[in-house]
Parts: C-alpha cells; structure tokens; sequence
C-alpha cells in the first residue's frame, strides 16, 4: 500500500484497524542469488538498493534478533557529510543527497530534520583545523561556513560562549543541511521498501556459519538451517570479525562500545546539533523533548551494549561545560552500541580474496549518516562484482598499500 493522505483518510474509516503488515515474514528458501548477513539500516537500504538499481531481487536479508535492533537503535542519529579527506566526503555527501530525498523514494517519513550541525573551536589548533575543513568541504561542493562565537551563540542562544571557561568557544564549524534522522523510520522504511521489491526479510535467523567451496562461497548456515546463496554480503557492523572469522578471513577491525543517554523531556531549547571534540560531547533534542547526548568511544574491547559509569560523567560534565542551563535536568536512561573500528577510522566497502563473499564495515561511530550512500556503493560492489569509484578507496586492499584514509583526527568528532 502506498502512504498518502488518502489512504489515511480510507483506513480512517476502520478506526485503523486494516492496515497490512510493513513487511512479509516468510521462511527461507533454499537458495538464494544474494544473502544479506545483517537486518540494520545498512543490510536494508543494500538490499533495497540491489532490487531498485541493480533488478536483483532474489535476495535474503538475515537478521539475528529484530530489524534495526542493533546500531540503527544505538545512536544518535545524526546526520551530516563534512569530512575532511576527499574520499570521505564524496561518500558522505551522496549519503545525505540521497537522504534529502528519502522519505520520498520509499515512501516513509525518515524525519529528517536539517536543523544545522556545529562542531565547536577551543583552541587555536581547533580552529585552524575547522577553518582548513571549510575551505576542504567547499572544495569537494560540501555545504559548509565557519562562524567565530558571537555567531555560534546567534545560531545557538543557549550556549555558554563565555571566555572564563575552561573550554573556551572559540568558534565553530556549521554545516546547515546537516542535522538528525529518525533511526527507526529508516529501518522500518527501507524494509519495507525492499520487502515491496520482492526481497525475504527473516529476523531471528542467526547465521552460524559461512560454507565453502575452495575459494567460492556457496551458502551460509544458520539456526533455521542451511541456505545456499551465489554470493553473501556481510553487514554486521560490531559483529563483522566474528562473521568474517567463519569464513577462515581476519579483518583489521576492532570492537568498542559507544555510549550515548537521554535526558528527561523537556520543552524545546536547543533546535541544532552541537559537536565538541575537545570536551568531547553532543548534543541534540529529539521531538519528544529528550536531550540526546553521545560520547567518546570506550577504549577497551567489548561487545557490551552498555554505558560505563565514567564516560557518562565525563560526557556531563562536558555537557555541563557548554550549557550551564541543564545542569538540573535528569538522565533518564542510558546505552551503548558495538562499533566497529579500523585503523584509520574510515570504512570497509570490499569484495574479498574468497569469491562471492563482500565485507561492508568499519564505519566506527559515523554508520548512522552513512546509511543510504553505504547501501547505495555496496550494492552495487555485490551486483557488479567491483566497486564504484565511491567506495573503490575503502577496499580491503588499502591496508596493503598503505593508502589510508586518516579520519582519526581529521575529522573532528567522528559521529
């Protein structure tokens, strides 16, 4: 069923008791030409993007627990492409094209509300880094303006500016078509979307095992048995060492906890994003009026989805720092994703040395903005059996050559 105003007005008439189901749940074939590992926003939107662009639609998505239930329901939703390194803001700022129009080519509101990101100045450093990230953006054609302290406190009244801190704002970048997202909605949308092109959404299906055929992937299993597959597509974001490992491949990846909280609602008083990579926090308000605040990466390795005591007092005192005003509003509760982090902190968009096995990983804490465009380039790396020039510098083989793609530093914070 198509979304309008019309079918709201026909179903109304029901009291809304008739809508259909978003997406089958059916029981898995024997085979499939492609199997998804990985029911997030980035397995979904590969699978929608194989069945739009690419006309494949014998595809299965296999998701262990729910769809969305893992990093697409851990974040903070925001959204924004203003990254230093030319190939990182080309993938990027496709992902937020493609975002611009999203609710409109799946028809499901994302809510995406282009509300303006900032990324603050502390110090000289920050600021030169800030000034030189501008200048890069609006080389690669990526919105961008650097405001001094006076217009980051005209683009957000309520934040502390004043020089007797300890962080001083010094400054900040702004990109104004940044912003947030509704995590859920993406999911929800593009599986239904997918679902709409004939795909096989099957949630509680844990894969146990990828099965071989010399250097040829042939199938996976799993805990609803045994499904044979031309080509497997992995994306399992925290998880994808472990998928890997199955099929006898190491990845340069790492897995770290990253933490994020919610305030108790209240009233809007902050209508952007605000970033600070010095002190280490961000902050936003969602529509039910919860500040919503993200930390660093926990340094040690986990797969906990869980909050530490002391990032979440560094992460409010830092809030404290810059906004003074909240200092007696209550956390309300807290969580943490499994991310997975490469040496550079930039993706994995590849096929691998075993044929018909693709990886897409690595994303680190920027998944969440990435969805679209990374669905968009991996689908068309696992239909055309090579990457397209967005994703072609982040194969695997980089960590070979040495031709990295150092976001650690550059790019502010890297949510």
């Amino acid at each position: 069923m198509k979304y309008s105003i019309f079918s709201i007005a026909r179903n109304a008439l029901s009291h809304h008791k008739n809508w259909p189901e978003q997406w089958r749940s059916p029981e898995p074939k024997t085979d499939y030409d492609v199997i998804i590992i990985g029911g997030g926003g980035h397995g979904l939107a590969t699978a929608y993007y194989l069945a739009k662009e690419h006309g494949i639609t014998n595809v299965a998505v296999l998701e262990k627990g729910w769809l969305g239930g893992g990093n697409t329901a851990r974040n903070t939703t925001i959204v924004r492409s203003n990254y230093l390194w030319d190939e990182s803001a080309a993938i990027y700022e496709k992902s937020l094209q493609l975002w611009e129009g999203l609710s409109q080519d799946i028809n499901y509101n994302v809510m995406l509300s282009q509300r303006g990101v900032l990324n603050l100045a502390h110090n000289l450093g920050d600021v030169r880094e800030g000034v030189r990230r501008v200048n890069a953006n609006r080389l690669n054609g990526v919105d961008a303006e650097w405001l001094d302290a006076d217009g980051v406190k005209d683009f957000c009244p309520i934040i502390n500016i004043s020089k007797d801190t300890r962080h001083p704002v010094l400054g900040a970048t702004l990109q104004r078509r940044g912003g947030v997202a509704r995590h859920d909605s993406v999911a929800w949308g593009y599986a239904r979307a997918a679902d709409a092109c004939g795909v096989d959404i099957i949630q509680n299906c844990e894969v146990t095992g990828i099965k071989r055929e010399g250097d040829k992937v042939v199938g996976v299993e799993t805990t609803r048995g045994y499904i044979g597959a031309k080509k497997v597509a992995v994306v399992a974001a925290g998880h994808s060492s472990v998928v890997a490992n199955m099929a006898g491949l190491r990845l340069p990846v790492e897995s770290h906890p990253l933490q994020a909280l919610v305030s108790e609602p209240i009233k809007p008083v902050i209508d952007c994003v605000v970033m600070s990579g010095a002190v280490h926090v961000y902050v936003s308000q969602s529509d039910k009026g919860e500040l919503v605040m993200g930390a660093g990466v926990d340094s040690f390795n986990s797969y906990g989805q869980r909050g530490s005591f002391h990032v979440i007092e560094h992460q409010l005192g830092a809030c404290l720092e810059l906004f003074p005003v909240f200092s007696r509003v209550r956390m309300m509760r807290t969580w943490g994703g499994i991310v997975d982090v490469c040496p550079d902190a930039s993706p994995i968009i590849s096929k691998t040395s075993v044929d018909g096995l693709y990886f897409n990983c690595g994303w680190g804490t920027g998944g969440f903005k990435a969805t679209p465009g990374s669905g968009w380039a991996f689908a068309h790396t696992v239909a055309k059996d090579e990457p397209h020039r967005l994703n072609a510098p982040f194969a695997l083989g980089r960590f070979e050559t040495g031709a990295l793609i150092d976001e650690h530093g550059a790019a502010a914070v890297a949510h």
